[in-house]
C-alpha cells in the first residue's frame, strides 16, 4: 500500500466537494486529507477512490460514499478522546476517520474476512482502534458506556442493547428503515428513560442483520 502526491491531490478535490456539499467541521476535512481512502479499496478502484461513490468491498458489503461518512461523523459532534462504538467496521475507513480525529474507537463487524482486512489496514496506518468480530446488535457491553455510537448499516429499529451502552448525554447516529432507503437519525440519551430524536434526511445503506455473524 502506497500513497503519492497524485492521491493527495485527489483527496484535496474530494475535500472541496465535501465543503461544497455543506461539511463544515474542519477536523473532518483534515481527517479526510490524512486518511488514504484508496488503501481500503481493491486496486482496480484506486483511480476512483476519491470520487463521491460507494464501492463493493466483498461479503455483499460496501464502503459508503465519502459524503455519507463525513455527514454521519459531523452529526456525532465528536470530541477528542470520545469513546465511540462503531457498528459495522466494513472496510475500516470510517473507523480510521474517527481515529484520526482523536476518538477511542471500539468497532464490531459480523463478516470475518472484512474484520481481518480492516485490522490489517488499520495496523498499517498505525490506528489503535479495538476491532471485534461479532453481532453488532449486541454491541460491546464489556467496554460500555460509550460517549458516541455510530451505526453504518440500515437498522429496522434502534437496538435497545446499544441504547443501554450509551452514556447519559451521549449521542447515537443511526440510519433507520427496512427498505432501500433509510432515515438518518441522531438520538441523544437525555436520561436513562428519555431519548431525544432528530431526523437528517434519506440515505442508502446495506442492512443491519441480527444473528448473522459469518
Amino acid at each position: 500500500m502506497q500513497d503519492s502526491f497524485k492521491y493527495k491531490g485527489m483527496r484535496r478535490k474530494l475535500i472541496e466537494e465535501l465543503e461544497a456539499k455543506g461539511i463544515q467541521d474542519q477536523r473532518i476535512l483534515d481527517a479526510f486529507d490524512a486518511v488514504p481512502r484508496h488503501y481500503f479499496l481493491d486496486n482496480a478502484f484506486a483511480e476512483q477512490a476519491y470520487s463521491n461513490m460507494a464501492f463493493q468491498i466483498g461479503s455483499g458489503q460496501t464502503i459508503s460514499h465519502p459524503y455519507t461518512v463525513a455527514f454521519q461523523t459531523e452529526l456525532l459532534d465528536l470530541k477528542k478522546g470520545d469513546k465511540v462504538l462503531e457498528i459495522g467496521s466494513g472496510s475500516g475507513f470510517q473507523t480510521s476517520i474517527l481515529c484520526e480525529m482523536g476518538a477511542k474507537v471500539f468497532s464490531i463487524e459480523r463478516h470475518k474476512p472484512l474484520h481481518l482486512k480492516a485490522k490489517n489496514i488499520l495496523r498499517h496506518l498505525h490506528y489503535n482502534a479495538r476491532l471485534s468480530f461479532g453481532d453488532g446488535y449486541k454491541g460491546l457491553p464489556t467496554f460500555a458506556p460509550f460517549d458516541k455510537v455510530i451505526i453504518t448499516c440500515g437498522a429496522p429499529n434502534v437496538p435497545q442493547a446499544l441504547i443501554d451502552q450509551l452514556r447519559v448525554g451521549g449521542v447515537m447516529v443511526i440510519p433507520i428503515g427496512e427498505g432501500e432507503e433509510q432515515q438518518m437519525k441522531r438520538i441523544t440519551k437525555v436520561s436513562e428513560t428519555e431519548l431525544e430524536e432528530e431526523d437528517f434526511g434519506v440515505f442508502k445503506f446495506v442492512p443491519m442483520l441480527e444473528n448473522k455473524v459469518k
